[in-house]
């Protein structure tokens, strides 16, 4: 059998694609995808990547939210430190034991972001 070698894109509707492409490249250091070849795409780290389909039901990101996106992080305090200075509101930091450490942050147009610095 076939399988997937990794994640190779997130795709979704935006009211303001070329804007909100800005503000994660400009936050969170994501390029936008590339529309020429001279533009480079986002290369990630290698790592793990959870894809965990949830009950229609669950609270752990709003309601009227299909989906939330979590990026993998080596210093979540500097990330914080970082955001906060860009007046980006962080919430929800919490610790899972032999997970990990998470914070929860928004982008301009009301999408949930996960931040997780995998426990070492």
């Amino acid at each position: 059998m076939q399988n997937v070698q990794g994640f190779g894109g997130f795709f979704f509707r935006a009211r303001d694609p070329k804007g909100l492409a800005n503000w994660y490249r400009d936050h969170l250091g994501i390029n936008p995808a590339p529309t020429n070849m001279e533009m480079a795409p986002w290369v990630t780290d290698s790592g793990v990547t959870v894809f965990a389909p949830f009950a229609a039901d669950t609270d752990y990101f709003a309601a009227d939210k299909t989906f939330m996106l979590n990026f993998r992080v080596a210093d979540l305090d500097a990330m914080i430190t970082q955001l906060k200075s860009a007046d980006i509101e962080v919430s929800h930091e919490s610790e899972m034991e032999g997970i990990g450490r998470f914070a929860r942050i928004h982008d301009p147009e009301g999408n949930p972001i996960e931040l997780w610095e995998p426990a070492s």
